[in-house]
């Protein structure tokens, strides 16, 4: 399981992530709030099985 994403990306997916799971505690109080999880583990592990499928990659390439 290599990387995919880049910094910018993963901090973009902690942030919502941890907006979307705020649900579940404030606000409405729906169960959907637990969505947020997704981008909040892919963010933390830096790799979207997604991103893999599709051949995407965020991350910056190394300059020799």
């Amino acid at each position: 399981m290599t990387k995919n994403e880049g910094t910018i990306d993963r901090i973009i997916r902690i942030i919502v992530g941890f907006a979307v799971l705020s649900i579940v505690f404030v606000g409405p109080q729906t169960p959907w709030g637990y969505v947020g999880l997704i981008p909040l583990l892919t963010g933390l592990i830096g790799y979207c099985p997604l991103y893999s499928l599709l051949g995407i990659c965020t991350l910056k390439k190394a300059v020799n």
